[in-house]
């Protein structure tokens, strides 16, 4: 399949996380704010008439029973009725367990991509409820904007960043959402606060001190990083990264790090790429 084939499943960053308290079914309630980033997984669909829904390569580490792509699929074929299926190739180019949203951008795009492809006419609020059955991240992949998120991520108000450049840096580990959520030691009660206040520079991530203590290589790499640029942690983890106002600036201070720290520059979007492919 060529170029002109793919859709785009963007990364994103949580510039903020307040964990503010937690649902009786155990699912977590939080402040966030979400930004895309300009680098991506790829995806490319060739459609089937007779209803197989599967995937061209195999995603290691991944159950298929459990990939969010094609569980997406079959979702939306189940919702809309249709009798056709789809192969899916899955270019991934984000790193797994990173805290990047890779997997719930891939829902997301498979969401947007089939509701054209199949010709099922679902809108975005549709899609989006759909995609929440998926994962608390997927809406706000499907919607495309970057926004203030509430609830379990779902209640979302679009917001305009600055656009800034990021360095980002992966230490190497995979940090698992599902046991940082588990750990009794969780802050589970910040206080709640306005999107005023996140403008103000208010950018805590209550995950950042669990996981720092938890995996020492994401501690290592706040640590180097922070000796040049403010270092963050976004989501769970693993990825930390820093703002510039330059590209250059930002590779500045990735040719300062130890080489073990695999690390790229990419432009922080505030509309998907997702957006103008799905035009």
């Amino acid at each position: 399949m060529g170029d002109a084939a793919y859709w785009p499943a963007p990364a994103k960053l949580n510039l903020m996380l307040r964990v503010v308290g937690r649902r009786d079914d155990g699912y977590h309630l939080l402040q966030t704010v979400f930004q895309f980033l300009e680098i991506h997984d790829r995806l490319a669909y060739r459609l089937r008439d007779d209803g197989e829904i599967r995937r061209l390569r195999e995603l290691a580490g991944t159950d298929p029973d459990q990939d969010l792509t094609l569980r997406a699929a079959r979702l939306l074929r189940e919702h809309c009725g249709t009798r056709r299926g789809v192969e899916i190739d899955l270019d991934k180019r984000l790193p797994m367990g990173g805290g990047l949203g890779g997997g719930s951008s891939d829902a997301a795009t498979t969401l947007v991509a089939l509701n054209r492809l199949w010709g099922c006419g679902l809108d975005r609020d549709e899609l989006a409820r759909l995609g929440l059955r998926l994962g608390a991240d997927v809406p706000v992949f499907v919607y495309g904007h970057a926004a203030w998120g509430e609830g379990v991520g779902e209640h979302l108000q679009a917001i305009v960043l600055p656009e800034s450049w990021y360095l980002l840096l992966f230490p190497g580990c995979h940090v698992s959402t599902a046991e940082i959520f588990r750990h009794p030691e969780l802050t589970r009660n910040s206080t709640p606060v306005k999107i005023s206040d996140f403008f103000s520079g208010d950018e805590r991530n209550d995950c950042e001190p669990l996981v720092r203590r938890l995996y020492p290589r994401v501690d290592a790499a706040m640590a180097g990083l922070g000796q040049i640029a403010r270092a963050r942690l976004t989501g769970t983890g693993a990825t930390v990264f820093a703002a510039f106002d330059t590209r250059e600036a930002a590779h500045g201070a990735l040719h300062e790090m130890p080489a073990e720290y695999h690390g790229v520059v990419t432009r922080g979007v505030n509309r998907s790429p997702l957006f103008d492919r799905n035009r």
